[in-house]
């Protein structure tokens, strides 16, 4: 029998080898024919000149994104393939990507680069979110802020409800996650070789920040009993806890409730027996290398089943996930500032984006 020795090898590693496309070291493409059948399938006609209008703006998304946020000076990225005019024809990003093709090594180098910020761009912008965010935002927020109360006079924010079925639960803080941008997502996507656009789960979301432990499990039970969400809903792969397991904050309230008769504060009681029994348990710790180990919280994704209307009528309906975070005031403290703070993550996500840009593997 014959045989046709020739594989598009990393083509095969994508689809069975269980390799991101991120991470190939370039496309095979070395005529106009295979350009244009490629990105038919990749969802664009080139003949099309809507499709074209696309493809150019996530070029220009991708060099801001490489230029302004990845800090990239514009100097270093050939010029042929920064100015549209330069280009022409967005098929050569395609040609200039092969490394049987490339003009020379920083053709090839970049071309993959803007690319692979090209993809996720067109990804990321695709979503359910980006044509129903404003419904989106409206459904899941509504939800808490019904049951968010201010006290103007002693300048305090409470988590109640109208009965009073529950004891308030005062709230240091009570945050709408900022709604990702698509720049914000896309470094996430080039930084995590785990990550999908499909997979991006916080667009959306709310932060509970309380003074003490119990008071993270009070919100977490006023959330559930009081029906703000609905735990059938919640995506248990995505959970993360590694401020206090369940199982050991159950067995300290236990232990309080029948052998301490109030002879001691509970959270300092709580706190020393957590500090000396939090080995014996496992905690649940969702894998994001960018985020440091002194951040501690209860996070979880859970879903909303959204309806789009139209004139009256219900159009359709899907599910949307958003993420809840609750921490205490000490984890807390420690997210504004110091190695586990916002802006230090943000700098370990670039870094990790800007590596994996021009990764070789």
């Amino acid at each position: 029998m014959d045989l046709n020795y020739t594989f598009n090898w990393p083509m095969l590693d994508t689809v069975a080898g269980g390799k991101s496309v991120l991470d190939i070291p370039g496309l095979e493409i070395d005529d106009e024919d295979k350009a244009n059948l490629f990105l038919l399938s990749y969802g664009f006609d080139i003949h099309n000149e809507e499709d074209q209008k696309r493809l150019w703006y996530y070029h220009r998304r991708a060099i801001v994104l490489v230029t302004e946020k990845l800090n990239y000076p514009v100097y270093e990225i050939p010029e042929i393939l920064v100015d549209r005019k330069k280009l022409q024809d967005i098929r050569k990003l395609l040609y200039f990507s092969s490394p049987k093709n490339a003009a020379s090594p920083d053709y090839q180098r970049w071309s993959c680069a803007i690319l692979k910020c090209m993809h996720v761009f067109v990804h990321s912008e695709n979503d359910m979110f980006s044509n129903f965010s404003e419904d989106i935002q409206s459904q899941v927020l509504s939800d808490f802020q019904k049951s968010i109360y201010h006290n103007g006079e002693s300048n305090t924010k409470y988590l109640k409800t109208e009965t009073g079925t529950l004891p308030a639960v005062e709230l240091i803080d009570f945050q709408y996650k900022p709604f990702k941008t698509s720049s914000s997502t896309v470094i996430k996507l080039l930084a995590r070789p785990d990550a999908l656009a499909m997979k991006v789960f916080d667009k959306l979301g709310v932060r509970f920040v309380v003074k003490n432990v119990y008071d993270v499990f009070s919100v977490l039970r006023f959330l559930l009993e009081n029906s703000v969400i609905s735990f059938p809903h919640i995506m248990p792969d995505q959970s993360s806890n590694n401020l206090c397991p369940v199982k050991l904050f159950r067995e300290s309230l236990e232990q309080y409730k029948y052998n301490n008769n109030g002879a001691e504060d509970f959270n300092a009681f709580f706190i020393r027996h957590l500090e000396s029994n939090r080995q014996e348990y496992e905690i649940i710790r969702k894998f994001n290398q960018q985020t440091h180990d002194e951040f501690r919280f209860i996070k979880f994704i859970t879903r909303k089943l959204i309806h789009i209307n139209k004139d009256g009528k219900r159009m359709y309906s899907f599910f949307y996930p958003y993420e809840v975070q609750i921490m205490d005031e000490v984890s807390y403290q420690k997210v504004i500032s110091g190695p586990s703070s916002h802006d230090s993550y943000k700098e370990r996500q670039k870094e990790s984006a800007r590596n994996r840009l021009f990764s070789r593997t």
